[in-house]
Formats: C-alpha cells, structure tokens, sequence
C-alpha cells in the first residue's frame, strides 16, 4: 500500500508536491511533522537531546494508541521499531519515507490495523548540522533529489562511524535515546554508492555470526528470509550490500563486516538487532523513496508480528552472553563457506578513459545478466579473550568513564584505598594509520602482554563488574586489541610517550653498575648484540636497552591503565 496520491492526502510532502524529485529542508520538514503531530493523537514529537548544530535532536513517537512518551510506551509493553533518519543528510530517502509511513499511520485507521500492534520512533534528522549544509553536487554519483544535506555534521564528522567514540553530541544523545527506547529493531536508512546493478534496494544487516547468539540464529534463519521474499512480492526484490569497489560484481563478494563504530554493530552490542538499508545511488529518487518505504512498512509488520518473540530474544541474547567465559575480539571470513545468489546485475567492460587515456570500468545497462554468484557471508571467532570479574577503570581516565556512563554501564566507586591483585596489560605492538580518520589516527593490529601484578587502587577509582547487561559493551571498548576498544581510538594514547628519560654521560656509569651487578642481564645484552648488527653499532639504543630494563624506567610507559580482576 503506497500513499502517494496528493489529492487524496492530508498534509502532502515536498516529495509528492515536486513528483518524487525533491525533499524538504530541515525546516520544511520539521514544520510538517509539528503539524502532524498537532493533527493526530497517534503522534508525538520530542526534543532528545543537544546536537553539534545547535539545533536539538527531534524523536518521532507512532503508537496506536496515542502513548506519547517513551515511558508510556515502554510501560504499555509494545514492540519497538527504532527508524533512524538522515545520519547522512545527502542520502534522505528514509526521511521521506518515514514521512509517508507515520502520515498514513496517524490518519487511517484500516492501515493501523494491518501494520499491527507496534510502535514506532522516528529520528527524522540525525545529522541536523549536516542537513543544514544544502546543496546540489556534493553528491556526484547519486541520481536525486535536486537538493540535499551534507555528509559531515557541524563538526564535519562522519555520523556513521562515531556510535562508539561518541566525538559528536549528536552520537551522545543518541545513546541515550537508544538505551531509554530498548526497541526491537533498529533500522537506519542509507543510499549506497557502490557498483551498479539492477536492484533499487540493498539490505544490510548485522553480520549474522557476529551478532551471535539467539538473536543471530533469528536474523539468518527468519527475519532476513522473510524480508528478501516480501520485498520480493511487493515488486522491490533485494539483494545483500554489494561490497564490491572498483569492479563488476560478477564473481561474488565477501558480506560487509560491521564494528561497533557503525550503528548495526553498535546495537549488536546492546543485544539489538540492527538493519541499514542502502538504496542504489543510480535509481531515481522516487524509486529509492518507494522502496525504502516499503521496506519500513515490511520491518514494522515484522516488529508487530514477531516483537513478543523478538523481546523475549532479546532476554536470551544477554543471558547468551552472561554465560560465556570468552568473548572473541574479531571477526574473520570463512570463505570455505557460501551461498548463492540470483544477483540481477549488468554487465562491465574496460574502456578508455577520456580523461586520463587509461582504461576505465564502464557499465552497459543495455547488457542485463542473471546468474548465480557466491556471497561469502559467514565469518568465524577470532582472538577470544576470558572475560574477567571486574574492570578497574581509575578516575583520573574521565573521558572513558563518561562514554562508559552514556551507555549505560553500572559501576562503583571504591570507598577506600585498595590493594588487590589483577592482570595488567602491557601494549607490545600495534599499528598506527598514516592519514586521520574521522578526528583520529586509529590504531590497530594491536597486541598485549598480560601481566600479574598487586595493583594499589585509590579511593574514587571505580570497579566495573561485567555481571550486568552491558558485559559484551564493557569487553569490546576496553579490551585494547579489539578493532573498536576506546584505546585504537585514542583514548589511552597519552600512555604512548615516555615521559621521563635521562642524559647519556650521566646514565652510562649507572648503567654500566647495572650491568656488572646483573651478569644475566649483560649476558642478554651480549647475546642480542652478536644476532643484531645493527644494534650491536648503535650506543644509545643499548643504553636505552638497559635502561628500560632498569628501576629508573617508568611504570605509566606503554601500560594499559585498565586493569582486569579474574
């Protein structure tokens, strides 16, 4: 059922008004769903915290009943359908969807009725700052609207990849909605912008295995099922994200991973199912707006049909995850495993490039094929790690314990000074990236070398148990060698530089006393200089050799400060 007659409707979008060519600006759309909300009891509308922009976060509340408060909603024990708008104002198929979608919900009742007993929250614009940056080439490859919102915020950042870090007040206040909202599915809405093919709809889910647990088994072997065959029926058939650059998916592709810094792995760590949705950038704006309605209206049926289910999934996934002793770190592709798709694609050549003169990829739309091609979509554990009884997180890291707090991790501060013993990391190795990335220079292949050690806690550091809900959370952000732990962002990178040292005339007789009072030590000392030329030729490396093997090398240097009680 697609509301899109004008005439027929109440309160008409710029997207009809314009024949599926345009969107509304932020200001057109928030005046229109003002009036929708005055209009319908069915709808309500919120402030939800503060943006990068200035302007605050709106939520958008569905419910059939006209609760109007999260509360009252959660309380009335409704399934929840979170739909997540504009995280990337230049792709806003989603809003006018979701438009169309609470426009016919509030005003017609037999369409309440089929829909089904669920409720429903709309972030209409994530990325507010973004949406305000209006403009019409930013996106080069996209066929529409006319108009559009930029992809960075008001701070020019990515949306899309600070659900862990939390730079953006945008990211802040959506933690917390999300954790006050707890909903059953989660859907964000995205335009693609990879390879060309046939279909105006990819589907893109959280990696079924990484999400583990109950919850996994449900997406892979239910929900996702269901959703390709209904698409189907409604006449927008879909395929898994195409994570192919560069090429012709001809030859089958690897499933896209998600780590926590997008939104789907993020939920996954909160025992959340999540679901982007990414139209093809070449379609035409209307189609994309269609099939993205489609697509919510199929995913609230869903939530209404299976949302006691999907609650009591939810139970289970965190009582999964309270019963394992280990919790893998990394996700790696099993390619001896596949299965295989009718991918409705067109076919490619290499051409000469007008610009450079080089051969260029080229698509011919007149080519159509349909074959069968292999999605690697099944990844395996990797790097599991035993989850211990407690953090210990010392107050002075404030910025980690503030993120920790967002998302809603219970802790307590210790009321004494206190001596126990723990497991202290050492960072032995990792890598840094050349070029920053969304405010950072992200680390990674990063390696640790635990230690036992009596550890002297202060009065105010705070013990985390990882009995709680948030158990697999705590593990993936403070765990240093996972892909997405607060140290590859940078939150501990001040325990990276030494900051004492000494002068060379003063500590060669220290070090020379060090060595004859230690012979094991000038022995090894000896034995590394005979395997490594260069070593043996370089003075200061050996003084600093020894030295960092000496009482005088400080204890902070490449220490992890996060301590683990087993």
């Amino acid at each position: 059922m697609l509301p899109f007659s004008l005439q027929a409707q109440k309160l008409p979008t710029r997207f009809e008004q314009s024949g599926g060519t345009q969107t509304p600006t932020y200001a057109e759309a928030m005046d229109w769903w003002r009036a929708l909300d005055k209009a319908s009891d069915k709808i309500s509308m919120q402030a939800a915290g503060p943006t990068d922009s200035g302007e605050p976060l709106h939520l958008l509340l569905y419910s059939p009943d006209g609760k109007s408060s999260i509360s009252s909603i959660k309380q009335s024990g409704k399934p929840l359908l979170l739909i997540n708008n504009a995280i990337h104002p230049g792709e806003p198929d989603g809003l006018d969807a979701s438009m169309l979608l609470l426009r016919e919900l509030a005003f017609n009742p037999q369409f309440r009725k089929e829909v089904g007993s669920v409720a429903i929250a709309v972030i209409p614009f994530y990325n507010i700052g973004g949406a305000l940056n209006r403009n019409t080439h930013s996106r080069a490859n996209q066929q529409g609207p006319e108009a559009y919102g930029f992809r960075g915020n008001a701070r020019n950042l990515d949306l899309n990849r600070d659900y862990i870090k939390l730079d953006s007040r945008n990211a802040q206040s959506f933690a917390q909605l999300f954790l006050a909202l707890k909903p059953q599915l989660y859907v964000e809405t995205h335009v693609s912008n990879g390879a060309d093919y046939q279909y105006t709809m990819t589907f893109l889910p959280t990696q079924h295995n990484k999400l583990n647990g109950p919850l996994g088994q449900y997406l892979q072997q239910e929900l996702a099922p269901q959703l390709y065959t209904q698409m189907e029926q409604e006449g927008w058939p879909m395929t898994p994200y195409v994570n192919v650059w560069g090429k012709v998916p001809d030859e089958g592709w690897v499933s896209f991973i998600d780590h926590p810094r997008y939104s789907t792995g993020f939920a996954a760590l909160h025992n959340t199912l999540g679901i982007m949705t990414e139209t093809h950038m070449l379609k035409p704006y209307e189609q994309r707006v269609k099939a993205t309605y489609q697509f919510l209206l199929i995913a609230a049926k869903a939530t209404a049909r299976d949302g006691k289910k999907l609650q009591q999934l939810q139970q289970e996934q965190q009582d999964f995850f309270a019963r394992q002793t280990e919790i893998p770190l990394h996700w790696v592709s099993d390619t001896s495993q596949h299965t295989i798709l009718n991918f409705k694609g067109y076919e490619g050549s290499m051409q000469t490039s007008e610009v450079s003169g080089l051969p260029r990829l080229s698509y011919d739309r007149t080519k159509p094929f349909e074959k069968p091609l292999r999605h690697y979509d099944t990844y395996k554990a990797a790097q599991p790690v035993q989850v211990p009884r407690f953090y210990v997180v010392p107050q002075g890291w404030w910025p980690v314990l503030e993120r920790l707090k967002a998302n809603g991790v219970a802790m307590t501060a210790l009321s004494e000074d206190t001596l126990i013993e723990g497991e202290v990391y050492r960072i032995a190795d990792f890598k840094t990236l050349e070029r920053p990335f969304e405010g950072h220079y992200l680390h990674h292949s990063i390696k640790v070398q635990p230690q036992k050690q009596q550890l002297k806690l202060r009065k105010g550091d705070f013990m985390i148990s990882t009995e709680q809900p948030a158990r697999r959370f705590i593990v993936e952000v403070l765990e240093p060698a996972a892909p997405d732990s607060y140290f590859a962002w940078n939150f501990f990178d001040t325990i990276l530089q030494q900051k004492e040292g000494f002068s060379d005339y003063v500590f060669e007789d220290v070090a020379a006393q060090l060595l004859k009072d230690n012979p094991g030590l000038r022995q090894e000392l000896e034995d590394l200089k005979k395997k490594d030329a260069a070593f043996a030729g370089d003075a200061g490396a050996q003084l600093d050799w020894v030295y960092k093997r000496s009482p005088y090398y400080e204890e902070a240097h490449l220490r992890y400060p996060i301590y683990r009680i087993l």
